[in-house]
């Protein structure tokens, strides 16, 4: 039995690390996905078409080949072009950028989602008022939008935080990348991904129940 707790324990101390890249990650993802999502819902069509190969391009494919290009393929390029010594300092930068854009793609597929849900009969009333058309959407429509892509976010967030596992390919230490070398160094495999399981069961199970309290809060006050 204490082989399982050392397992949480040491697996616990990569918490903030995972935490960090993933609200770092979800914070730029959600400017990033925002603007993508604007640029699909464009009249111009160079941009609708940019827009569409950037979410194709990061959904079709791994995060895993993501990681790894931006982690090891990246400073490899530089270095044959430049011919300059590169690698990444410090190496969170590879997790924020790599689960940043990643999660940027399926953003803008929820906030694009969440901007058509929004009754047309608002923009033509912030017309009416005169608001223009940077104004509507400004002060009217991403802030419903919003609203309603709530929970969407929140799941998101809960994905993404089991995603960073995967940077533990690129040598980033968070919860995975700990369990792991205390594996390697006491040979107790099972204890250590135990308490490494645990660890995310616990960070999700708590992020989910706070993102159904925030919806809890949201609807009394439309209620209301």
């Amino acid at each position: 039995m204490d082989q399982y707790i050392h397992g949480i324990a040491v697996a616990a101390r990569g918490v903030p690390v995972t935490l960090i890249i993933s609200l770092v990650a979800v914070l730029g993802g959600l400017v990033l996905g925002l603007l993508v999502a604007l640029a699909k819902r464009s009249k111009f069509k160079i941009l609708r078409g940019i827009a569409t190969v950037y979410v194709d391009i990061l959904r079709g494919t791994p995060l895993l080949v993501q990681v790894l290009i931006l982690g090891y393929g990246v400073p490899q390029l530089v270095r044959a072009i430049t011919g300059m010594q590169f690698n990444w300092e410090p190496l969170i930068l590879v997790g924020f950028i790599a689960c940043g854009v990643n999660s940027s793609a399926y953003m803008a597929e929820i906030i694009r989602s969440g901007l058509q849900a929004v009754d047309i009969g608002q923009t033509e009333a912030a017309r009416s008022l005169g608001l223009n058309s940077r104004q509507t959407m400004r002060y009217v429509i991403v802030p419903q939008a919003f609203k309603i892509i709530v929970p969407a976010l929140g799941n998101e967030f809960v994905t993404l935080i089991k995603e960073t596992s995967i940077l533990s390919m690129v040598g980033i230490v968070e919860v995975t990348r700990r369990g792991t070398l205390w594996a390697s160094q006491s040979f107790q495999s099972f204890p250590a991904y135990i308490g490494v399981a645990v660890v995310y069961l616990i960070m999700t199970l708590t992020l989910s129940r706070l993102v159904s309290y925030m919806e809890r809060r949201m609807a009394q006050s439309d209620r209301s």
